[in-house]
């Protein structure tokens, strides 16, 4: 029984020139957006938040009791917070780029861990009646996030960060009294020497 011959294969099909060109291109914005850096960080807005801190400090040092001194900082960090994520928004609008762009997503994904973290102790130290523990621990990990999230910013706020560390583990090691003294000194003084310096040389 004769066999017919077998077929020839025929040659894959050519890519499309203007298929390849748009993976390409992709490929090379997936790739820029991923090294990009964050550069919405806001100087004025920065400034702004240390002006509250500064209020907050001046605030709670006339009032009396714990629970009051708590109290004022924790409205301030909420005041101040949302001060500088609008100063955020706006500065990236502005500038003709998304807020929440990759290296906007991870300056917030690496600010909000240690944020929720201080958020969690605070309850708990506060409950345990260990509040004299509590200035140092949101400076330390206030500093803690923004190291973390600066490392897809612009230098300065990693550097600012660092220095609210150190000045969280000064805390720890101070009397108890200064410690309205130290939030002042960070919230207050740190954010407005260094928003300054991010608005000298980044603008916002």
């Amino acid at each position: 029984m004769a066999t017919s011959p077998p077929r020839p294969e025929l040659p894959p099909e050519p890519v499309r020139l203007e298929s390849r060109a748009a993976s390409d291109l992709r490929f090379i914005r997936e790739t820029m957006q991923s090294a990009e850096t964050f550069t919405a960080v806001p100087g004025r807005g920065g400034a702004a938040m240390g002006l509250v801190g500064l209020s907050a400090a001046a605030l709670a040092a006339w009032l009396p009791g714990s629970e009051a001194f708590l109290w004022v900082w924790i409205i301030a960090a909420g005041l101040a917070l949302s001060l500088g994520g609008l100063a955020m928004a706006r500065k990236a609008r502005s500038a003709g780029s998304r807020f929440l762009s990759v290296a906007g997503r991870r300056f917030v994904l690496g600010l909000a861990p240690p944020l929720t973290a201080a958020a969690v102790l605070t309850a708990v130290l506060w409950r345990a009646g260990d509040s004299d523990a509590i200035p140092g621990a949101w400076l330390l990990l206030y500093g803690a996030g923004v190291v973390s999230a600066g490392a897809f910013s612009v230098r300065p706020v990693p550097v600012m960060g660092g220095a609210f560390m150190a000045l969280g583990l000064l805390t720890f090691l101070a009397p108890a009294a200064w410690a309205n003294a130290m939030l002042g000194l960070g919230f207050g003084g740190l954010h407005l020497l260094f928003g300054i310096e991010i608005a000298r040389r980044h603008g916002g």
